[in-house]
This record gives structure tokens, C-alpha cells and sequence, in this order.
């Protein structure tokens, strides 16, 4: 599984860069979303590389950013009280573990946002202008990406 964060704003971009990320829910910075590593999904990511940073998540990461960021609709938190009373899992380790071996998704919790609304990074970024090979911030950072979400936890 991916994650991928929104690190730049969209003022001056090509319209077909704003709809890309609009496909990937990505409207505003910080905002993050977990997709699954299919092809259609790495278009989409090789498209608006200079504005996002992306990699492999882990489920510890995973599992923090459901308990701490999880949202549902109405603007309510997600809760392992929620998780044992309307899916299979019991924990936020449970889930997050089966999303990332592929045999359950976000869409699988009822009313769940698919959007994760992130705090600025702590200590702040390298760069956003930069990729994270040149010493920046932006494009693929394997499972460096782990080290960015917890800074923005």
C-alpha cells in the first residue's frame, strides 16, 4: 500500500495535474490517502510527482493514523468502540495490518473518510521544491515515507 501526501499548493498548475489529484482526493495540503499499488494508481502518482510526496506504509504508521486521525462522517472520530461494533477487526493494529496485506480496504469501514487531515510536520519540512533524493521533500521515499507521517501524526 501507498501513502500519499499533498505537500504543495495547486496555485499555477496545469488543469490536468488539479484533476489528478482531485481523482486522488487530494484537494488540499497535508491531506493524506492510502491506495493500493496498482498501475492506474502509479499513473496517477507519476503525474502529480511534483506535488506529492509518496511510499510504502507500514501498518504501525497505519494503525497510528487511524487512531489519531481517523475520521468518520459527521465529523466523529474513529474509535476502536466503532471498529469491534461495526467491522470484523477489534483494533486499530487488526485493520490497519489487513489493510496493508490487501484483504480489506478504508471503503470496507461504514462511513469512514477516505481522507486522512494531517497536522503540518513537526519540526518542519526539508523542502518542498526539491524531490527526497535531492535532499527535499517531494516524490517517492520508500519507507522513509513512515518518518514524514509520523512528524505529521
Amino acid at each position: 500500500m501507498y501513502a500519499i501526501v499533498k505537500l504543495r499548493g495547486e496555485v499555477k498548475t496545469r488543469q490536468d495535474i488539479r484533476d489528478t489529484l482531485r481523482m486522488l482526493r487530494l484537494d488540499r495540503v497535508n491531506h493524506c490517502v492510502v491506495v493500493p499499488e496498482t498501475p492506474t494508481y502509479n499513473g496517477m502518482i507519476h503525474k502529480a510527482k511534483d506535488y506529492v510526496a509518496w511510499g510504502v506504509i507500514t501498518p504501525e504508521t497505519l494503525a497510528q493514523m487511524l487512531e489519531n486521525r481517523g475520521k468518520l462522517e459527521g465529523g466523529d472520530d474513529l474509535t476502536e468502540e466503532y471498529l469491534s461494533k461495526n467491522t470484523k477487526f477489534k483494533s486499530f493494529e487488526e485493520l490497519a495490518k489487513a489493510i496493508c496485506e490487501g484483504s480489506s480496504s478504508i471503503s470496507d469501514i461504514p462511513k469512514l473518510k477516505p481522507v486522512f487531515r494531517m497536522h503540518p510536520a513537526r519540526k518542519g519540512l526539508k523542502g518542498t521544491k526539491r524531490t527526497f533524493q535531492e535532499g527535499g521533500d517531494l516524490g517517492f521515499h520508500g519507507t522513509e515515507i513512515n518518518a514524514l507521517l509520523t512528524k505529521m501524526r
